[in-house]
């Protein structure tokens, strides 16, 4: 498959976007998905074997952190790679002409068990439980509204919004990474500054659902 031809499949997978005329760095990264993908393709790895390891990277996150501060890093590094096979499954999909809809399924039922081992290393490591079930409780509203809407006839994703998955892989992989930098300087930061990022993670979520909110209701007018 060519980068046209992919480029035209994943649009159509992703609301029209195309990715051909994206910002460079969401291009940059879609190309090289692309890329991967056609290896991954050629060797016969199938889309639900890149799920599967993205999904066991992410469940790896909680017991690095029981490692402390130096676990806090390891699980920033095991939620970047978790993030890329996550683009990746759908790249070897598309390449290999292997799009189901229990593949769909898969991959957001993967995303979701994925985010709420983020949000248990950051409980491990010193969070509120009743803060990061409130923020996984939120990125997950996000997600089933789209849902429910596009069942109900929302033609489209709605809008994006700023609380989309990639914030929330953000969000974690920074605040892990700034938690293990803290713990240079006083052994107590750790758990203060993953409290400010699960913090931010609610926020941004609920701003999220304001703007998904209004766009579903304009839609389905």
């Amino acid at each position: 498959m060519t980068w046209d031809e992919y480029a035209t499949a994943w649009s159509g997978l992703h609301g029209g976007f195309d990715p051909r005329k994206a910002s460079p760095v969401v291009r940059g990264w879609i190309r090289l998905a692309y890329r991967i993908g056609s290896w991954l393709g050629r060797h016969r790895v199938t889309p639900f074997t890149v799920t599967l390891a993205g999904l066991l990277l992410c469940l790896a996150v909680p017991l690095a952190a029981l490692a402390g501060p130096p676990g806090l890093a390891l699980g920033a590094v095991l939620v970047l790679l978790a993030s890329a096979a996550d683009g990746l499954d759908g790249a070897v999909a598309v390449i290999t002409d292997k799009i189901t809809k229990t593949g769909f399924v898969y991959d957001s039922v993967a995303d979701r068990l994925g985010e709420a081992a983020w949000l248990t290393a950051f409980w491990l490591a010193g969070v509120p439980g009743w803060l990061t079930v409130t923020a996984g409780a939120a990125g997950w509203l996000h997600e089933y509204i789209r849902a429910r809407a596009t069942t109900a006839g929302m033609p489209d994703i709605g809008t994006v919004t700023i609380g989309e998955r990639p914030t929330r892989v953000s969000v974690a992989i920074t605040a892990l990474i700034m938690a293990a930098l803290a713990a240079l300087i006083d052994p107590g930061w750790p758990a203060l500054v993953l409290i400010a990022g699960a913090t931010v993670w609610l926020t941004l979520q609920l701003a999220g659902l304001a703007q998904l909110t209004r766009a579903v209701r304009v839609a389905l007018r």
